[in-house]
């Protein structure tokens, strides 16, 4: 299964958190079995060098061969604040945004996170998608760790 996974910073973050580190834990290890890359951002490795020690030491392990780094690009700032503008999400998720618009933009296979409120959620994701259908972007998958390799 050769497959690009964008992951956000809650994926990194998830190896640590009681309620979510089994299901984290599995996905790091049959994504890295599955011959799946991680989309990596300049907008994560930003966000990952404000978390804790223990948890940029995590990051620093992910083999470095499944790793493809991508960039949050003008195109992608601008399809976030298209997301914003119309009310997808508040200004204060414009973060959130540029993730989302970054994998779109980058032909993620799929946008795995924990945040629930932002990303992984129903009604955001047909927003998302909308837009992305109405500029002539791709529609993004957008999962939970949980999701990606359950029948594997």
């Amino acid at each position: 299964m050769n497959f690009n996974i964008y992951i956000d910073t809650s994926v990194i973050g998830g190896y640590f958190d009681v309620e979510f580190e089994e299901a984290t834990k599995e996905f790091f290890r049959l994504a890295i079995e599955n011959k799946a890359f991680f989309l990596i951002s300049d907008l994560l490795e930003l966000e990952i060098s404000t978390a804790p020690e223990f948890v940029r030491n995590f990051f620093k392990t992910l083999p470095e061969s499944k790793i493809k780094k991508i960039e949050v690009t003008e195109d992608a700032k601008k399809l976030a604040m298209m997301y914003v503008n119309e009310k997808i999400v508040g200004e204060t998720s414009l973060s959130d945004c540029q993730h989302i618009a970054t994998a779109t933009l980058n032909y993620a296979h799929v946008l795995v996170s924990w945040n629930f409120k932002h990303i992984v959620n129903l009604t955001r994701i047909r927003g998302y998608n909308s837009i992305n259908l109405r500029e002539g972007y791709p529609v993004i998958e957008i999962r939970t760790p949980k999701e990606i390799f359950k029948n594997e």
